[in-house]
């Protein structure tokens, strides 16, 4: 069964299931990652939380529906993502996928002290709460919201995204320009 169940007939410029179990994975830096890289992680890392969470039947308290609006819920994802690629791939250890399983069942519990933490639910989400040090402005807090459409949301969140990224790519390329 494929990793990947909802991947598009047509990949539009995101890597293929072939191509990620044929090349070795590299960890992924997401403050590193310029416009066009972070578009195709996001949509492999997405599609690949899907499948996570409908093959080991995750409730909400491990993989809500917006994961991807909370930091710690994205590296922690991300890097079990690697990991799993590691161990799958063709020049692992046959050994490796229990390594995968064994850390898959601590990531699962430090998962959900994240979503404590953040207080993302199935149905509402807010911003991960800031604590302010003496001397810092306050955070935003932001309010609660209502999740109505998930996959709505994540195609807004990658596009506004990709957008910042670019934006800051043309002004890095400005300055260098002169």
């Amino acid at each position: 069964m494929s990793p990947y169940p909802d991947e598009p007939d047509e990949p539009d410029g995101y890597r293929s299931v072939t191509d990620l179990l044929e090349r070795p994975p590299v960890p992924i830096n997401w403050t590193l990652l310029d416009a066009e890289q972070a578009e195709i992680e996001w949509h492999d890392l997405d599609q690949w939380v899907r499948w996570l969470k409908s093959t080991f039947g995750l409730t909400p308290n491990i993989v809500p529906p917006y994961w991807h609006r909370h930091d710690e819920l994205v590296w922690e994802l991300s890097a079990l993502h690697c990991h799993w690629l590691s161990c799958y791939h063709e020049s692992a250890s046959p050994s490796a996928p229990i390594s995968w399983m064994r850390e898959f069942a601590e990531a699962r519990a430090r998962l959900r002290d994240w979503v404590s933490i953040c207080g993302t639910r199935l149905d509402r989400d807010r911003p991960t709460r800031q604590t302010t040090w003496p001397g810092e402005l306050p955070a935003d807090a932001g309010g609660e919201i209502e999740i109505r459409d998930r996959n709505k949301d994540f195609a807004d969140f990658v596009r506004e995204d990709v957008l910042r990224r670019r934006r800051i790519e043309a002004i890095a390329n400005q300055q260098l320009v002169g």
